[in-house]
């Protein structure tokens, strides 16, 4: 079996002079960053203290297994005759939190909305299931991963 390795690193940038001495006396703030691409700055999810204006893990999750949909679904379009010109996802993730704190997804639903120019869109909807099948995200997860895909004529879009 083939193997493909990744590395990324976390640095905390949220220490406030005292470190965590106390639980409010630190910020979640914090980077990604991964040889040769920009820096992602990211914190916890605004109801555990974060900075709502960085990225958080939770979204980050769902945007990785948008993204691969993606990618999986634009390959096979353009292996199968599907012209995609345009292709937006509104992509939503719950999350159940337990009463100790702890907590886990229960389901991402991805949304896909695809503008096609060309081929069969009964084809060009029925690859989102082998799109998602071949995920490497979506094969990773515990929780569903369900698609509710919309496809669009370009020449609908024009007239």
């Amino acid at each position: 079996m083939k193997q493909h390795h990744y590395e990324v690193q976390i640095a905390w940038t949220g220490n406030q002079g005292q470190g965590t001495k106390t639980y409010n006396g630190y910020r979640r703030d914090h980077v990604l960053e991964a040889a040769g691409k920009p820096v992602i700055p990211c914190s916890s999810d605004p109801a555990f203290r974060g900075d709502r204006t960085r990225y958080n893990p939770e979204e980050l999750l769902v945007a990785s297994l948008s993204s691969c949909h993606m990618l999986w679904y634009l390959h096979l379009c353009a292996t199968n005759g599907i012209v995609v010109t345009d292709y937006r996802d509104n992509a939503q993730g719950v999350m159940a939190e337990n009463p100790d704190g702890s907590g886990a997804f229960v389901e991402v639903t991805l949304q896909p909305q695809i503008t096609i120019e060309a081929g069969d869109p009964d084809k060009a909807l029925a690859l989102h299931e082998k799109a998602h099948h071949l995920c490497f995200i979506a094969n990773s997860v515990n929780f569903p991963v369900k698609t509710a895909p919309k496809i669009i004529q370009a020449a609908t879009v024009r007239g």
